[in-house]
């Protein structure tokens, strides 16, 4: 793992994100010799939202028109 000071990290973000994103290898900052953080490669790219969902969830019936029923939520 590549360590670098916060000073260099401070200077350098941008392109230190960059270069984690391109290699997956991840960063190690350190202040005065201490780690204080570490840039990793994200996780969990996926789908947002309903998207997620997708394939997953399977609508039977009407969703939209009222139920013939009074909802226990509603008592």
């Amino acid at each position: 793992m590549r360590t670098v000071k916060a000073s260099e990290f401070k200077a350098r973000c941008l392109a230190l994100m960059d270069e984690v994103a391109r290699t997956g290898e991840p960063v190690l900052v350190t202040k005065r010799g201490r780690p204080v953080a570490e840039l990793r490669p994200a996780t969990g790219h996926g789908k947002r939202g309903l998207a997620a969902w997708k394939g997953q969830v399977r609508i039977v019936g009407d969703i939209v028109s009222p139920l013939d029923e009074p909802s226990e939520a509603r008592e």
